[in-house]
């Protein structure tokens, strides 16, 4: 596809080295000579240097042929009037990036009236994953498939854990639980597990199944699952702004600490139902004051990366609970994964990850249509939900006669109401949903899991 990016920032750099490898198209389009130009010389992408709302740029970046024009800058009206323009250019599906809290309750309309693809508030989608994290804080993120009906659970196995030494078969034997686990990380080792996958203290694991399912095997191998009651916050940006508004009917308790009066203020305001702090949150005596040591979850997620980073270390020192770190910069994933921080939170990565999902499904015309894509492992292994349509290649054939790509795992099926854990002799059937993990490999049909 040809594919238009308005905006050269973390996002749309990551859209254009995700996008172009997977044989996409690229042009970019950006004010800034030098950040076209960066990314040029790294990215097998075409440069265009303008104002991507005026229809001459847009001329010049093709438009008339473009299949999907992506705006990522940082002012969601210039990227509202970049999808109007382009819509009155070509005939092109159009996504904006749509982030003020002022227009949660508009983006619906917004995105009818003017004919959008899409409208992502990373802002929202970022809370959102926070706040089932806290439902369940004893796991490291929690992505939901099938509207919400299956889930895909990450979390690091404890040194006390009875299932440490064991296989992956001996552990689903022993147990007899109906879960799917998917994949490991060991140091800097990734791996989709198979039977003989031998568990060791502090694997990260991620498993696929119901809520009720997972709930039922962590409890067998003596898993914590202790809900969040009451949750400490630094900051009051925009996340926390949803959050207050997701949490309210949970019963949490939210303590939210700024050091900006005026902030405060206009907080309080808002959310008359928000305990709101005024102090300095670099001071450890704020902290402990507010009680961080006996708060069941802290939640690092002001605007500096680099505050959020040193917050959360700190709590982990002082604080039993769930540990929440927001990293806005997706350049230094590496070193931040050695630091070991709880839930790490990229909310530009939630973008790009539904941005790309789209754009895949617009390839869909085969067999299925894809409704869900995460990054599981980032840059190594993702999951992804499909629907089969009537037709399809991957129907009526036992799983285990299937010549399946190497890495590649059907981890679960939801059937009309019912939830299937996969096994060889199972086959797949039209409108069946269906969670694929793999290899980052760009699937973008359901059928494309076959040799």
């Amino acid at each position: 596809m040809n594919i238009i990016i308005v905006g050269v920032g973390q996002v749309g750099r990551t859209l254009a080295t995700q996008l172009g490898a997977e044989g996409h198209n690229i042009t970019i389009i950006d004010t800034s000579a030098d950040k076209v130009k960066s990314i040029t010389n790294s990215v097998d992408a075409m440069g265009v240097i303008g104002n991507g709302a005026s229809h001459i740029t847009q001329q010049e970046a093709n438009i008339k042929s473009a299949d999907l024009l992506i705006a990522v800058t940082d002012s969601d009206e210039l990227n509202l009037l970049c999808c109007v323009v382009a819509k009155k250019e070509g005939s092109c599906h159009t996504i904006a990036r749509v982030r003020d809290h002022a227009y949660n309750d508009e983006v619906e309309y917004l995105r009818e009236e003017l004919g959008l693809a899409m409208a992502i508030n990373p802002e929202r989608a970022a809370a959102e994953e926070i706040a089932r994290v806290l439902r369940f804080p004893s796991a490291i993120s929690i992505e939901p498939f099938a509207k919400g009906k299956m889930e895909l659970v990450k979390f690091k196995l404890p040194e006390d854990s009875p299932i440490i030494g064991m296989s992956l078969r001996d552990v689903m034997v022993h147990y007899k639980s109906d879960v799917t686990f998917c994949t490991a990380e060991r140091g800097d080792d990734a791996y989709i597990t198979k039977g003989d996958f031998v568990f060791k203290a502090k694997d990260i694991l991620t498993i696929v199944s119901t809520p009720k399912r997972t709930a039922a095997f962590f409890k067998k191998i003596h898993y914590k699952t202790e809900t969040v009651k009451k949750a400490m916050i630094v900051g009051t940006g925009e996340i926390t702004r949803y959050l207050c508004d997701l949490c309210h009917d949970s019963g949490i308790a939210l303590k939210v600490i700024e050091s900006d009066r005026a902030m405060c203020e206009q907080f309080c305001g808002d959310f008359p139902h928000v305990t709101v702090v005024h102090g300095d949150t670099s001071e450890q005596a704020t902290l402990l004051s507010e009680g961080i040591a006996s708060t069941d979850a802290f939640l690092a997620i002001d605007e500096q990366d680099e505050e959020n980073i040193i917050l959360s270390l700190y709590a982990k020192e002082r604080c039993g609970g769930k540990i929440i770190t927001k990293i806005k910069r997706l350049d230094f994933d590496d070193v931040i994964q050695h630091l070991e921080l709880d839930t790490v939170i990229y909310p530009k990565n939630i973008t790009a990850n539904s941005i790309i999902r789209y754009a895949r499904s617009m390839k869909n015309t085969r067999g299925s249509n894809m409704e869900t894509l995460y990054s599981v492992i980032r840059g190594k292994v993702e999951a992804s939900e499909f629907v089969i349509k009537d037709g399809s290649p991957v129907i009526g054939k036992p799983l285990s006669e299937m010549r399946l790509k190497s890495n590649i795992l059907i981890a679960a099926v939801l059937r009309g109401r019912s939830v299937i854990t996969p096994r060889g002799y199972d086959s797949l059937e039209a409108q069946d949903r269906v969670v694929i993990i793999s290899e980052t490999m760009a699937l973008s049909d359901v059928a494309d899991i076959l040799e």
